[in-house]
């Protein structure tokens, strides 16, 4: 496990890491990139605790999702099945767990700010922080896409099927944006990943429809 935590997050995070990981009954294992998620964690029939993180994340992002899955399998032990995924034991948890790793011998000094705002109350996903996200996504494989909310309104972009929408309006958390073809109306969140189209492109795809 040491020689895959090299490989994955910052190398003054290792043994602290390996604390939590000293379980075991506790299983990590690195995946193929998922569209939908950047990791999950699953209590097994059998009484072992899995959690699986994609190989894709940078180093940053990587040892966040690890942490926010160790956080469920603790909340898990400490307070039973029947708790609310990301409820009040959960937040606790991963606040207790991440503090150690707030600091700049694991961080770049540009993103600790950020980091100590999105842990006064974390989220289910820290791609729902839009400064966060943005931060930690500049340490990414280059890969040309764009966050919605980087989007202008009214340009067009293709999403992960190769639809192609316009960005529309903001509701309360989520971008309204219609796929060209169809008319239809789809709410996006802020931090979906999306190919914007350069004009010419997009006058293409509108005068094929």
């Amino acid at each position: 496990m040491q020689n895959t935590l090299h490989k994955h997050i910052p190398e003054a995070a290792i043994p602290q890491v390996l604390q939590l990981l000293k379980y075991d009954n506790l299983v990590v294992l690195v995946k193929k990139e998922r569209k939908t998620r950047h990791g999950d964690y699953k209590a097994l029939p059998n009484g072992k605790h899995q959690i699986t993180i994609n190989e894709n994340l940078n180093r940053y992002r990587f040892l966040i999702t690890l942490i926010h899955e160790i956080a469920h399998f603790e909340a898990y032990k400490h307070y039973g099945k029947f708790i609310k995924p990301h409820g009040m034991e959960w937040k606790r948890t991963f606040q207790h767990l991440m503090l150690p790793f707030i600091n700049p011998e694991v961080f770049p000094s540009t993103i600790l700010p950020l980091l100590a705002n999105h842990f006064r109350n974390p989220k289910a996903s820290s791609d729902t922080d839009a400064k966060l996200a943005l931060a930690l996504k500049q340490f990414d494989a280059p890969n040309n896409k764009n966050y919605i909310f980087e989007i202008p309104y009214e340009e067009a972009f293709k999403f992960r099927n190769n639809k192609v929408f316009k960005k529309v309006k903001k509701r309360v958390k989520r971008y309204e944006c219609v796929e060209i073809k169809t008319g239809k109306v789809y709410l996006f969140s802020p931090n979906a990943e999306v190919e914007l189209i350069r004009s010419h492109e997009s006058e293409i795809v509108v005068n094929k429809k």
